[in-house]
């Protein structure tokens, strides 16, 4: 083993033994770390967002697995788990469109604006449908250990409100910041009755500043931007 090898086994394992029966990875913090610093980035409008929010997902995706890896720390969040991975493929889209955008209007990676009347009433009937379909599947796979119905329902409502909410994001639509309001709603008790601690704070950190994205964003939306081109010509020299 390498000490390369060694060093990520210790960082996998490593964890702070709250109780006899409840741990806390440090995964789990640092993968929410990045995601702060992925939402942080996309409120600068910055195409780095979306590396940055990739490294929050995979480690978030061995944190919300729980005991179906290996890890103690309690029950498996299947919704949560499978929303880490839709992030990666949309990431890579997100940046690809950011990026894209940034060469087209030579330095800006997305102009803030909202969704049309058409494009709400489609991706909104789209997404409650999601939602209804989702919560019967989980439910029919089940979660392998006895839970409350309302779990595949709180599941299904974060697995669809993440995917929206990052399409939105990629497509420079005001919403996003909205979807992601009406995740947190519902995923910050679901931590908490779960014991995911340390999620659950900074969702909860993230919904305030959530808040403050929108605002920015819709501040940006109702101001015609100039071409960066055009801004710097208007300089005096």
């Amino acid at each position: 083993m390498t000490w390369l090898d060694q060093l990520l086994t210790a960082f996998y394992t490593a964890k702070w033994q709250v109780t006899a029966d409840q741990a806390i990875y440090y995964r789990e913090i640092v993968g929410n770390a990045f995601g702060l610093g992925s939402a942080l980035f996309g409120l600068r409008r910055s195409a780095w967002a979306w590396p940055v929010g990739i490294v929050g997902n995979v480690l978030l995706f061995t944190v919300f697995m729980g005991q179906a890896v290996g890890n103690d720390q309690g029950t498996p969040l299947y919704g949560q788990a499978a929303r880490q991975v839709f992030f990666l493929i949309a990431s890579v889209y997100g940046w690809w469109q950011w990026n894209s955008n940034r060469r087209r209007t030579h330095g800006t990676a997305v102009s803030p604006h909202w969704a049309t009347a058409r494009q709400r009433l489609f991706y909104g009937s789209l997404a409650l449908t999601a939602v209804v379909l989702c919560f019967f599947v989980f439910r029919t796979v089940g979660a392998g250990f006895p839970v409350p119905w309302w779990y595949y329902l709180a599941d299904s409502w974060i697995f669809v409100g993440s995917m929206l909410a990052t399409y939105a994001m990629a497509r420079g639509w005001v919403e996003f910041w909205l979807c992601w309001i009406a995740v947190d709603l519902v995923g910050v008790p679901e931590l908490l009755h779960f014991g995911y601690y340390p999620s659950a704070i900074l969702y909860a950190v993230y919904a305030a500043f959530v808040v403050w994205g929108f605002v920015v964003w819709l501040r940006i939306s109702r101001t015609p931007e100039r071409p960066p081109a055009l801004e710097q010509a208007a300089q005096p020299a």
